[in-house]
């Protein structure tokens, strides 16, 4: 044989390619969340929408102009930016300055994300980390307009709109005013993506169509408060008692949009398990016996910390790999 007019290409892996991209992944996240979105402006009005309209255009703009600085190359045609931009805002009240969610899409992009490398670097999702970092301004963060207030499009009367959310009575052990109902659809007070629970479950459906995300994660995180709820429910009825801890506050907009985050969660199925357990435990934990109602940015947080330790758990044995029999004592 003739070895020397033999051509062999030589490339990096991944050898198997697949038509899904970043961007690809990602216009599919902002799709998932259509309807979430609309179902704010519904509820918040326009403030809602100028609201992300800002978040999105930050979020664009700080992570052009860093890899601009930088001398790196422009990421912005992933789209990636833009889905944080959207969660950002999504978890923030409709009565938030733009100011103050600017610094927060400062705080997500360039701090979380550019300086740990841009996408699929980061070790935390830059949304919850923008979020925490924004509850410097506790009194702009637990401010919740009521639905269907009348909301400034430059600022906002927020002494006039304020209303209490469900959480924050289920907080206090006690049942929510709202009906069970009012809580599925999104006519309650809450962020602008965590009030509709049916619209969150519909982008849930489109992503797993898609296979964009499998269902470990979001089903053994909210199992897992649902189990707790229903087992713990302060005297309440618990059937009442787990549905409202369920469709009420972020838990949903978490497990199915950002404990999925591919970046901060693990890639092997008992790990992605252990992972949606651990977040409904801290959650739950967070809710019952912490000062503040809600704890699911907090829980995500938590966990994106451990995400590379769980992967050590399910990790597939190798191909050809065969246990060697323990010598006999």
């Amino acid at each position: 044989m003739d070895f020397e007019n033999i051509n062999l290409t030589l490339s990096t892996s991944p050898h198997v390619h697949s038509p899904d991209n970043t961007r690809s992944i990602m216009l599919d996240v902002v799709i998932a969340l259509l309807p979430a979105m609309l179902g704010s402006i519904f509820f918040f009005g326009f403030r809602a929408l100028t609201v992300m309209a800002v978040s999105v255009a930050a979020c664009v703009l700080f992570e052009y102009g860093y890899r601009r600085l930088m001398k790196k190359d422009t990421t912005i045609g992933d789209c990636s930016a833009i889905v944080t931009g959207i969660l950002l805002a999504m978890v923030c009240p409709a009565t938030i300055p733009y100011w103050a969610i600017i610094i927060g899409d400062f705080f997500a992009i360039i701090v979380v994300k550019q300086l740990f490398g841009g996408i699929g670097c980061n070790f935390l999702n830059p949304a919850l980390a923008g979020r925490a970092f924004l509850f410097s301004y506790p009194v702009l963060m637990t401010t919740w307009p009521a639905v269907g207030a009348s909301l400034k499009l430059i600022g906002s009367n927020v002494d006039a709109v304020t209303a209490a959310t469900p959480l924050a009575s289920l907080h206090q052990g006690m049942l929510p005013e709202s009906s069970l109902l009012d809580c599925v659809i999104g006519n309650v007070g809450g962020s602008l993506g965590e009030t509709s629970a049916i619209l969150l479950l519909a982008g849930f459906i489109y992503l797993l169509v898609r296979k964009i995300i499998s269902a470990r994660i979001p089903v053994a995180y909210v199992a897992t408060v649902a189990v707790l709820a229903f087992l713990f429910p302060r005297g309440n009825d618990r059937l009442l008692w787990t549905a409202y801890q369920v469709f009420s506050g972020g838990l949903l907009l978490g497990a199915i949009f950002m404990a999925t985050d591919y970046a901060t969660s693990p890639v092997t199925k008992w790990g992605q398990v252990i992972y949606g357990v651990a977040c409904g435990l801290i959650t739950f934990g967070i809710r019952y016996f912490g000062s503040y109602a809600e704890g699911v940015s907090y829980a995500i947080l938590i966990m994106n910390i451990a995400s590379s330790l769980l992967d050590k758990v399910g990790v597939p044995r190798r191909f050809g790999y065969v246990k060697q029999k323990k010598e006999a004592e």
